[in-house]
């Protein structure tokens, strides 16, 4: 279905990333407070394999207050974790309802029709949930692969090229997923922004015909997310036969060190696995950003 020209008007005229930097200059100091907390709990993950190879090694030689300091970490990192989680809800709770507003504003000067100015509404807590649930999620996903590859190139030198070497792949090929992800999603939001008006007036067979390609497309996103994750998984598994090898190559390695090592890996690779998920996200506010336009920068419809 083509968009008619009341849901093309305005299109091109804004960004996702114009948008997102709008709601940041908003609300700077909020967010500021809550991705501090999200870059602590980062540093305390990133710190947890080394302290837990302490612990177990401290075990082993029977040193129990050498080993009681991990439990220390853990309590430390469920704190941080719980406080950043109470914090989330109030800021981003907060910086929606200040946004709903200017976008329904912002629409209707555009004179949209209503069952657009509808979807875009619901279409504009992407950019919430940009900050509330994808920007935490890179943050930790690029935290935890650059510092996991680093601390494994102190400690396992070989495997940590490795894992540098299989993320300069995955890089190359993400923009490539995003553009034909950003696609479908341009699709799936025509068809929403129209939904309204289907619901009034039209029949069962126009019906059918709507919800069945929105199934269709979604199903094809998730088969490329899935093809995705089956790539990545081939990889780690690579990733963990070359870390196997090594150890056991290693004369007189420690268990610690072992633990550390397979920790460390796997903190790698499962952060890694969250690229294809991320990345569609990101195609998906790019599209929505070409076609909400908050006016947050005009001072009458700032709240």
């Amino acid at each position: 279905m083509k968009m008619s020209n009341d849901a093309t008007t305005g299109l091109g005229q804004q960004s996702a990333s114009e948008t997102l930097k709008a709601i940041g200059r908003a609300h700077a100091g909020k967010l500021l407070g809550t991705f501090s907390l999200v870059g602590l709990e980062n540093a305390l993950l990133l710190a947890y394999p080394v302290f837990a190879g302490y612990a177990v090694d401290a075990i082993i030689a029977g040193n129990a207050p050498r080993a009681l300091l991990y439990a220390l970490v853990v309590l430390a990192f469920w704190v941080v974790g719980a406080l950043r989680r109470a914090v989330d809800t109030r800021t981003f709770t907060h910086i929606y309802t200040r946004l709903a507003v200017p976008v329904i504003l912002n629409q209707r000067e555009q004179q949209q029709s209503t069952s657009t100015v509808a979807a875009r509404v619901v279409l504009a807590r992407q950019f919430v949930d940009f900050f509330e649930q994808q920007l935490p999620l890179l943050a930790t996903a690029v935290a935890s692969i650059f510092g996991a590859a680093v601390m494994l190139l102190a400690i396992e030198p070989w495997v940590g090229a490795a894992c540098l070497l299989s993320l300069v792949l995955c890089v190359a090929l993400l923009p490539q997923f995003a553009v034909r992800n950003q696609q479908l999603h341009e699709r799936i939001n025509d068809r929403l922004e129209h939904e309204i008006r289907l619901v009034e007036n039209a029949q069962a067979p126009m019906l059918m015909r709507h919800y069945g390609l929105l199934a269709r497309l979604r199903i094809l996103l998730s088969d490329r997310e899935a093809g995705a994750y089956l790539v990545i998984g081939s990889v780690a598994a690579l990733l963990f036969v070359l870390a196997i090898w090594q150890l056991v190559s290693t004369p007189d390695v420690s268990a610690g060190h072992v633990y550390a090592v397979m920790t460390y890996l796997w903190t790698f690779v499962g952060s890694l696995d969250d690229a294809p998920g991320l990345t569609d996200q990101l195609a998906r506010l790019r599209d929505i950003g070409q076609r909400v336009d908050p006016g947050l920068d005009k001072p009458e419809l700032k709240t």
